[in-house]
């Protein structure tokens, strides 16, 4: 297994494991977010399974592209994130934006590394 699909399969991993939490768990989370409307989490939370249902089909396949695509799917979260953070339109409570920017970090982390791991396989196949 090369960098590139590790760095994908960490990807894959915790997208997976997140997307189980917030469907299993999402009254729970709601209520840490300081909203009743649970709704959104179990939405995310299918949305963060089928991204990783497609993170690990790359992860044999790995198309520059395809991965690339992965990539900024993931620095768009943490953009998104950020916007939540500082514009924070559902009041979300303090504990709710911790978990938001800890998981912007975890993604942001994961981007860079793909990125890194993706110019090497790419370098390496010229």
């Amino acid at each position: 297994m090369n960098k590139l699909q590790k760095a994908l399969k960490v990807n894959a991993l915790f997208s997976s494991i997140s997307g189980i939490i917030m469907i299993l768990l999402n009254h729970q989370i709601a209520n840490l977010f300081g909203t009743i409307n649970n709704t959104v989490f179990w939405i995310v939370g299918l949305i963060l399974i089928y991204f990783a249902i497609t993170i690990w089909y790359e992860i044999r396949k790995q198309r520059r592209l395809a991965v690339l695509w992965i990539i900024i799917q993931d620095y768009a979260w943490v953009i998104g994130s950020l916007l939540l953070i500082i514009i924070n339109p559902f009041q979300i409570t303090q504990i709710g934006n911790l978990i938001i920017g800890i998981i912007a970090l975890i993604v942001l982390y994961m981007g860079i590394n793909q990125m890194i791991a993706l110019k090497k396989t790419t370098a390496n196949n010229v």
